[in-house]
């Protein structure tokens, strides 16, 4: 018996519609999941909330583009092989094309991971940006004490500065508009300043006492060659006048390397871990967890735990809740896109 679902699409007149198509098989090692909430990612699924709403008024050609890709729900149906989840199984899952803005997806095993007692399905839908940002703290390699700033405070850069902080870190967030630093604020960040009004090199050599930062995380998509210069004038300099310490370009942040500090440590941060994108993993087949502990599966479990006892407070993130099956008229509505942070299409479920 053939099943639909709906699936939120991206319309080239900048608006969000629903569209219908069959439910895919649940093939060897994927599991179906009934999915209540999904997560929306400005930056890499839509381009940003601004360059979307740019595009009212423009026509629209037909082409719909199926987006998302971290969602949560129950386990509804198991293909062959897999078994790590069963049916009934509370989870949230990722997967670009897979994971998507719909009530029903089909994700390969691997990319799924059993919610906790306490961690609701909105909570979940938080996966995939968490584990981005848990993994571009790994690389980081924070040390108790240290100074870092997060350079863009969006949901990675929120994200990644709240894993900084439970990892000891004294934080300070460039943020790019207020809402985004009211946010930080709210969360508890030990600073956080507007990059557009406020001189970030002074404000972060004052945050330092003037001893530099440790590390830095460009967390945000776009042109950075500006945040790139003013992040090498905060970092440490020695006596002769090297500069030193880690910077972490997280995902999308472009920035023309023409020249690197010789001691400064520089390195890329994408996706949330080895195993994703590595389809015989996705589908079942781990790796020797004596040689690698942490892949997107390990990731994702670790991350549920921090939003379940607290460490990480997506809550506050959460700026906008919409029915899926409202989606067009209520994004219609929307008309400030920097008001706009952690958007979450709910689909029933707790």
């Amino acid at each position: 018996m053939e099943q639909f679902r709906k699936i939120a699409c991206v319309c080239t007149d900048g608006k969000i519609r629903l569209t219908e198509e069959n439910v895919p098989a649940t093939a060897p090692g994927m599991v179906k999941i009934r999915s209540f909430a999904s997560l929306v990612s400005p930056g890499t699924e839509l381009g940003g909330w601004k360059n979307l709403f740019a595009k009212r008024g423009q026509a629209d050609s037909g082409d719909r583009r199926k987006f998302g890709y971290s969602c949560a729900g129950i386990v509804e149906e198991t293909g062959e092989g897999v078994t790590r989840l069963k049916k009934g199984d509370r989870v949230a899952a990722i997967g670009y094309g897979m994971a998507l803005h719909s009530d029903w997806n089909v994700v390969p095993q691997n990319l799924c991971v059993r919610l906790p007692d306490g961690v609701s399905f909105e909570q979940g839908s938080y996966a995939m940006l968490l584990a981005t940002a848990l993994q571009a703290v790994r690389r980081a390699q924070p040390e108790f004490g240290e100074r870092a700033c997060v350079v863009g405070m969006g949901l990675v850069g929120q994200l990644t500065a709240q894993l900084l902080a439970a990892s000891g870190c004294r934080v300070i967030g460039w943020a790019r508009n207020d809402r985004q630093s009211e946010i930080a604020k709210s969360w508890g960040i030990a600073e956080v300043i507007n990059m557009k009004t406020c001189d970030p090199v002074a404000a972060t050599n004052a945050f330092t006492g003037g001893r530099g930062l440790d590390l830095s995380e460009f967390s945000f998509p776009g042109k950075a060659g500006t945040s790139w210069d003013q992040t090498i004038k905060c970092m440490k300099i020695t006596p002769d006048g090297h500069t030193m310490g880690r910077v972490v370009v997280v995902g999308g942040s472009e920035i023309d390397l023409k020249w690197i500090p010789a001691n400064l440590d520089v390195c890329i941060a994408a996706r949330t871990g080895p195993g994703y994108h590595d389809s015989a993993w996705e589908l079942g087949q781990d790796y020797p967890p004596v040689f690698m502990q942490w892949t997107t599966q390990t990731n994702l479990e670790v991350c549920m735990d921090a939003i379940r006892y607290g460490q990480v407070n997506v809550d506050a993130l959460t700026t906008h809740r919409i029915a899926l099956e409202n989606a067009e008229a209520e994004i219609d509505a929307l008309s400030d896109p920097t008001q706009i942070l952690g958007l979450v299409f709910e689909n029933g479920g707790k």
